[in-house]
Formats: C-alpha cells, structure tokens, sequence
C-alpha cells in the first residue's frame, strides 16, 4: 500500500492542487464547456454534428489503457503534467476556425473544430490514468469524502465565474474572432495548469501488482457483483448526465432561439447549481454515506427533466417565462445529474479496494465513455430525425427527453440494491437532510474536526449536548481520548444525550470505566445506566465497592436503572455502613430509581440517624416520594418549602383543600349521596382537612392515622399504607416537616386517585 503523506506535505500537496484545479476550471470552461458547442452552432452545426462533438468528449476514455502502458515506464506525475498542458496546445485548430470561416469555408472551418476536440480529449484521455490515483493520493483521510467534494466545488465555482465572464463578452450576437480570443486564454490557462500539477508528489507505486490485460479487468470487475451492477448504473447515470445537459443548450437554441450571451448565463445559473450540489455534498457525504446522496442526485435529475415533456409551445415566446423556464432547468439539470456524477466517483472510490484503483478507475472511465458517446452520437441522430419526421423542434426533444426519463428511473429501481458502505439508509438519510437538529450536529462536527484549540472544543461538545445526533459519535469518541479531562467529559456528556449507543460508544464507555477512575469513570458508568447497557451490569457491580466513591455511587444508580434485582441488597447494605455522604446519596438515589416498598424501612433508619445532612434527608425524601410514584408533584412541593420553611402548614392546607375540592367538584350530585362507596369517600374527604391541620402542626398524628387505614383495601398499596401511617404516629418523625409533606401529599393523591375510581 502507497504510504500516506505527512499531515504538512498533505497539507502542501492539497494546495498546489487546489490551485491546478482553478487554473484547468478556467481551461475548460474556456476551451471545452459549452462555448465549443455554441461556436458550432454559430458556424451552422446540425444535432447530428454537435452529438459526435460531444461523444468526442468521452472517447477520451478509451485512450486511458495508452495511459496505463506509458504509466509502467514515466512517473504517473510526469504523464499528468504533460498530457495536461499539451491538450491545451492541441486546441490551437480552433483559433483558425474563425479564419476559414470568414473565407466562406464553413465545412472546413467545422473540421477544424472537431481536428481540436479529437486532439484536446485523446490526449486527456492519456492524462486521466493519473486522476484517480492521485486524487485517492491526496483525499487520505477521514475526511476523503468532503476533501473529494471541495474539488468538485472548486471547479463549479471557478467555472461559474468563468462562465459568467464568458456571457458578458459574448452579449446577444458577438463576432467570431471573440471565440478565438477567448479560447486563445484557455490554452494559455491549460498549459500553466500543466505546470502546476507537475509539482505534486508522485504517488508510491504498488509493489507486486500484476499488469492485467483490459479483458482480465473486465472479468475481474464482471465477476464481482457489487462492482457489476455499479458499473451498470454508472453506464445510465453517464449517459443521461452527459446527454440531458450537452442537448439542453440545442433545446435553448433550436426551440427558443436564445442568443448566444443568453444561453451562456443560463449556463453560469447551472455553474451555481454544479457548487449548491457540491456544498451539499461536502457537507453531508462524510456523515450519511455516497449512496443516499447518489440517489437522491437522481431522483432530482428524473425530477428536473419532466418540464422539458410537458412545457406548453404556446407560451415560448413570452420572454420571462422562457427565460425563468430556462434559468430553472439549466440549474436543476447540472445540481441532480453532475451531483450524482460527482457522489458516484466517491462511492467508487468507497467500493474499490486501493490495489484495484488504477485498473478500475480505467474501467470505470470506459464506462463513462461509452455511454457517453453513444448517447451522444444517438440522441443527435435521434433530434435530427424526429425533426425530419414531425417538422417540430419541440417534439424532438420531448421524444429524448422522455426516453432519458425511463432510463432514469430504471437506474433508480437497481439502485437499491447497490452496497451501502456504511450508508444510512435512503429514509434516514433524508430525514437528516430536512432536520435542522441533525444539520446543525453536523455542522458542529464539522467547527470540531477543524479546531485544534480545546477551549473551543469544549463550548462546541457543550453545543452537542443540546443538538444530539448519532452521527457525532465518531467525532464524541475521538474526543473521549483527548488528552485533556474537560474535553473528555464533555465528549461522554456529549454520547449521553445521543438517543441510543453503538457498539464502538459502548465498548469506549466500558474501557473507560475500567482505565479511568477518579476523573472520568463515574461519567462513562452514568452513561452506561441511562442508555440501557445490560452487558456492563457485572462490571458496575464490582466497581459499586470501588475506592472511587463517585464511580461507586454512579455505579449502583447505573444498576438500579437496569434493574438488576440481584444487587439491591448489596446496595442496601453499602448505604447503611458507609460513612461517605456522597456515597449514601447516590444509594438512596438508586433505591428510588428500583421503586420497591420494602425499601421505605431503610430509608426511614437513615433519617433516624442524629444529624443527617440536610442534602441526605432530601434525598431521602425524594427516593420515598419515587417509591410512592408521587415524585414530579412532590419535587415542586419540596421546592416552594425549602424556598420558606415558614409556609409548611400553609402547603400542607392547600394541599388537603385541593384534594377535598376536586372530590365536591366530582361527587357533588345529591341523588349518588345514597351510595354507600360515595358516602364512605365523602366523609373521608370532609374528615381530611381536619386530620392534615392536627398533624402538621406536630400535635398528634392519630387522626391521619386512621384516615389513612380507612382507605380501601383495594385501592392502595397495604405496605406502603401501613408504614406511612406507622410513620404518622412515630415520634421520631414528628419534627420533620419534609417527611410530613410527603405523607400529606400522598395521602392528597389518593383521595384523588379514588375520586376518579368511583367517577368510572
């Protein structure tokens, strides 16, 4: 395997290249876009001849196996660099065309520009045997995807550009000496780009590779069907690509009649959705996978190319319909079909082993092709044809564009069942692309990758925490190995707010746990409780005695929330012997998280102890009020008291009348008041206020003893009825008003909970 390059000669190589990409988008742009297409089109091409100069375009791949024999005896480099610039120089017949033409020599003014287009592109076909390997060169990393893709929004953005100076220079009806000028730049362009790709690093030759024959690649590739029914797709996607976007600029002449300035603006609105397509990319394919964006790129295309079937003749010669008509399909067409050619080279890249780069890649450019050409070459024959038949230029393309729509949507239905390679799937991908949640977790990952100050890796895992996604759990479990402890923390805080846990996370949260008591253990062991992690219940039970008092309290909460019955009377035993206060709190928190009654006696031994600390007794509280399945009304009840102690009888009272008024407001009816169910409520209501009033002001609680052993028998749990009435008598217990308001409440809630019984 080729070795990787140092971060900093990565780093160095990526920006020649960056800069080679700016310098060949204004090449082609100036020499092989769509100006060659108009330049025949001036000249007086027919569609026939305008498709054989676009499968001229992809006859260059059949020149890549020329590539790979040259590739055997000259650096792979020196091929690019020279192919690059010399495909330039090989334009030169153009810049004559004009010339001839002015002569009144107009078929040799069109040879001469199909001699240039043969030369340009045979001699990019030698060249492109290195574009794979050296683009896989340099898109090492976890970042390939979105690296591959911010090439691909180079070239649109510059050729965007580019394409906008072409339309400002050309107007409604430029002379012909203006191609020659303009092209004339390209070369220039072409030539430096050349250069410039020359001093990139060579790539390492594999050592040992066997040199297959085409037809051992062929059959090597046909063999595997993965790769088959890729490079099956890949023959449609190419052929629809190629043919909807090179004819939709003979659809804006021939139908239309749009100048040339025209159709090049158009043409810079389809630069920008050649960038928009290419952002997305970017910003998605590393975290969602190739193929839901590929298949959503062809979904768009089908889409896009409905109109040109259903767009009335009628109103063509209303200017700013056209116009908007036009500016729409140029955008859309280049954002589906050049989106799913530029995410169907990373998922090629994602499907075939390093080794096999080089004689894939040239199978799949001979894929490109073919299909290319031929879809050229018929769907010109095919215009020129159906014009001769219907006499309408409008129903030519309406013929090939219906025809290019059934093939899409043939590629559609094979593409399910193309290799995920750790794709989402199609609905969860989409899911992610239209959830503002999602987008902005991947656009947080996206600030982390780049960041190299922790601070700020801490405020961006901070930011995680409120925007869970599963697809940051790569970058969280990067971070979990930081080597500082916030970021650390902030990463495991980060995987706790994920909706659910992988493989990886749980198995990072386990070492951690066991690796790194004191700081960050106890967080993993919270994780672990709260995400539902069965297998780590062994280990949480042995580190529930750890000297780690906070990974041991964080331990047995993690045990409690998974229930694991076994280790309640240990936990029982650890609260009642140990002296940490911390300790005690997170066991009496784990026994209100299991909800058994028969743990209210040990909670009320701990709040028999002389002193407790006033955190312990709340929690004490709370646990009982979670037994008691009473602990959300609770909780806002304790906080109004702990705000002002002063206001217990007055919390109590409103509590007792609250209760008393619901029952009137259900069972008020004179006519039930016979029932004998309904009179024993009734009486029991008026009797509460009463008996709430004598015990919360610490005389006595026998009145609210017998209130609650009269309630029915069916109706409440008997342990918990008999120890919170035990409790009410229980003069170790009268001054602790929190207790109090506990039972109080409890007793409130049952009085409602039977209330409703009878209403039913």
């Amino acid at each position: 395997m080729a070795t990787a390059l140092s971060p900093y000669k990565l780093g160095k190589a990526r920006d020649i290249y960056n800069v080679f990409n700016i310098f060949n988008a204004i090449s082609w742009a100036f020499l092989a876009g769509n100006i060659v297409t108009l330049f025949a089109l001036r000249l007086g091409a027919s569609s026939t001849y305008i498709g054989i100069i676009s499968a001229v375009l992809y006859v260059a791949f059949f020149f890549l196996p020329l590539g790979k024999i040259l590739s055997k005896r000259i650096p792979i480099i020196k091929i690019y660099s020279f192919t690059w610039g010399s495909r330039a120089i090989g334009m030169i017949p153009l810049l004559i065309a004009p010339l001839v033409f002015a002569f009144g020599y107009r078929d040799l003014a069109l040879f001469l520009i199909l001699i240039g287009v043969i030369l340009f592109h045979v001699i990019r076909g030698i060249g492109m045997i290195a574009n794979n390997p050296v683009l896989s060169y340099l898109s090492q990393g976890p970042d390939r995807g979105s690296y591959m893709t911010q090439i691909q929004i180079i070239n649109s953005a510059v050729g965007m550009f580019a394409g906008f100076i072409i339309a400002m220079l050309l107007g409604r009806d430029p002379p012909l000496f203006l191609y020659a000028i303009i092209m004339a730049v390209g070369i220039v362009c072409g030539v430096f780009s050349g250069i410039l790709v020359g001093k990139i690093p060579e790539p390492e030759r594999e050592e040992g590779l066997k040199n297959k024959k085409l037809i051992e690649v062929i059959k090597e590739a046909m063999a595997q069907p993965a790769i088959r029914l890729f490079l099956f797709i890949l023959l449609m996607v190419a052929l629809v690509s190629g043919v909807s976007r090179t004819f939709l600029i003979v659809y804006s002449r021939d139908v239309f009649a749009q100048n040339d300035g025209m159709i090049f603006l158009y043409a810079v609105f389809g630069g920008l959705g050649n960038l928009m397509v290419g952002l997305v990319i970017k910003f998605l394919v590393d975290k969602i996978g190739a193929k839901p964006i590929f298949s959503f790129c062809v979904i768009l295309g089908l889409v896009s190319m409905i109109p040109v079937v259903f767009f009335p003749a009628s109103i063509g010669e209303n200017f700013t319909t056209v116009t908007l008509y036009l500016t729409f399909m140029f955008f859309m067409l280049n954002f589906g079909w050049l989106g799913a050619e530029g995410v169907m080279q990373t998922y090629f890249l994602g499907l075939i082993p390093l080794e096999q780069m080089v004689d894939m890649g040239i199978l799949y450019f001979l894929g490109f092709g073919i299909a290319g050409a031929g879809g050229s070459v018929f769907s010109g024959i095919l215009l020129d044809t159906a014009v001769a038949i219907t006499g309408s230029s409008i129903i030519s393309f309406r013929i090939l564009y219906i025809i290019l729509i059934v093939i899409s949507a043939l590629t559609l239905f094979l593409m399910r069942k193309l290799m995920p390679l750790g794709a989402l799937p199609f609905k969860g991908a989409m899911e992610v692309m239209f959830s503002y949640r999602e987008l902005k977790a991947i656009s947080l990952l996206d600030k982390l990758n780049k960041t190299s100050d922790s601070d700020m890796e801490e405020a961006i895992l901070g930011e995680l925490q409120d925007s869970p996604s599963g697809l940051a759990i790569k970058g969280l479990l990067a971070r979990v190995k930081s080597p500082r402890l916030p970021v650390r923390m902030e990463s495991i805080r980060a995987i706790d707010a994920l909706p659910e846990l992988g493989e990886d996370a749980e198995r990072a949260l386990i070492d951690d746990i066991i690796n790194n008591p004191f700081t960050t253990a106890y967080r993993s062991a919270r994780t672990l409780g709260n995400h539902r992690v069965f297998v780590a219940i062994p280990l949480l039970r042995e580190l529930a005695v750890s000297s780690d008092y906070m990974l041991a309290g964080e331990a047995m909460i993690a045990l409690a929330k998974l229930m694991d019955i076994a280790f309640k009377p240990q936990l029982e035993k650890i609260i009642m012997e140990t002296q940490n206060p911390r300790l005690r709190i997170a066991g009496v928190e784990a026994i209100g998280i299991y909800g058994f009654t028969d743990s209210l006696p040990i909670l009320l031994d701990i709040l028999r102890v002389a002193d407790p600390p006033p955190y312990l007794r709340d929690e004490v509280v709370m646990a009982m009020a979670s037994i008691l399945d009473i602990d959300n009304k609770y909780y806002s009840l304790l906080i109004r008291f702990l705000a002002n102690e002063s206001l217990a009888v007055t919390l109590a009272m409103d509590e007792a009348e609250s209760a008393y008024e619901y029952c009137l407001s259900v069972h008020g009816h004179k006519h039930r008041k016979k029932e004998h169910g309904l009179v024993n409520l009734q009486n029991h209501a008026k009797a509460f206020q009463n008996a709430v009033s004598e015990y919360i002001q610490g005389a006595t609680g026998e009145q609210l003893y017998r209130w609650i052993m009269g309630l029915p028998d069916d109706q409440v749990n008997g342990s918990a009825q008999m120890i919170l009435a035990e409790i009410t008598m229980d003069e170790d217990f009268m001054a602790y008003r929190r207790l109090k308001l506990l039972i109080i409440q409890w007793a409130a809630n049952e009085l409602r909970v039977w209330t409703d019984k009878l209403k039913e």
